[in-house]
């Protein structure tokens, strides 16, 4: 029982002295000013990045999804002039 009691005070000494030191006091410090310094500057989460990353793609299909249907639609109205502008790219 005293050994249990005597861990228990070591473990309780131990936890404060290393919530009071000046290595827990530095990394606050670092964390405010990393955080200020952040929030000053023109980011955006990984989260908001994530989701914008999915709309360009969806865009990106969109996109080329609209250019097949123009050609064919071009090629369909006039094929001469489609099969011209094939030629030349």
């Amino acid at each position: 029982m005293v050994a249990k009691q005597f861990f228990e005070d070591l473990s309780s000494k131990i936890s404060e002295t290393l919530a009071n030191s000046p290595a827990k006091d530095i990394e606050k410090n670092a964390k405010a000013l990393l955080g200020s310094a952040f929030g000053k500057m023109d980011l955006v989460t990984r989260e908001e990045f994530d989701v914008q990353q999915q709309v360009l793609i969806k865009t990106r299909l969109k996109l080329s999804e609209l250019e097949a249907r123009l050609e064919a639609l071009e090629t369909k109205l006039n094929p001469q002039a489609a099969s011209e502008r094939a030629d030349a790219e």
